[in-house]
């Protein structure tokens, strides 16, 4: 059974997200979402309701699960099985970063892959970082998220 995780803190969770989800299943017996903490980032939305968001709008996959993580990933996935690791690339500025992690990755886990999925071009500029921007001067972003997670921003702003 081929098994792959695809990590982020989903901060809110976008159609970007969703395309690398959503294809990323196709590929896979079993996909795990997971949550991980990056301490470098102040969450907007708290952990459980990410989580909710996220379980809510993966249900039509029946092969995808969706996790929390407080560990490193790779130890994540080294106690699960799992050997892939998704990270989604929208662009070449994505790369570098992408790259430079899936060597320490390959380091700490030297059973593990990295597959980079490039995002669809009509999600190649769509951010957790922009959606927050866009949400707090109230535009509309019924184009970048699901509509469970605009209704979720429109609270917060």
């Amino acid at each position: 059974m081929l098994k792959a995780a695809f990590p982020g803190s989903f901060d809110p969770p976008t159609f970007g997200h969703l395309d690398i989800i959503e294809r990323a299943a196709a590929l896979f017996d079993e996909l795990t979402v997971v949550f991980t903490e990056n301490r470098q980032k102040k969450s907007l939305f708290p952990l459980e309701e990410r989580l909710s968001m996220v379980s809510e709008l993966v249900k039509p996959w029946k092969n995808i699960t969706v996790e929390s993580s407080g560990a490193l990933t790779v130890d994540f996935m080294k106690a699960r099985g799992i050997k892939v690791l998704i990270r989604g690339i929208r662009g070449p500025v994505d790369f570098p970063y992408e790259f430079d992690l899936s060597l320490w990755n390959k380091t700490l886990y030297p059973n593990m892959e990295t597959l980079f999925m490039t995002s669809a071009p009509r999600y190649a500029q769509v951010s957790s970082s922009a959606i927050k921007e866009l949400a707090s001067f109230h535009k509309d972003l019924s184009g970048y998220v699901p509509s469970l997670v605009e209704a979720a921003l429109k609270k917060v702003f």
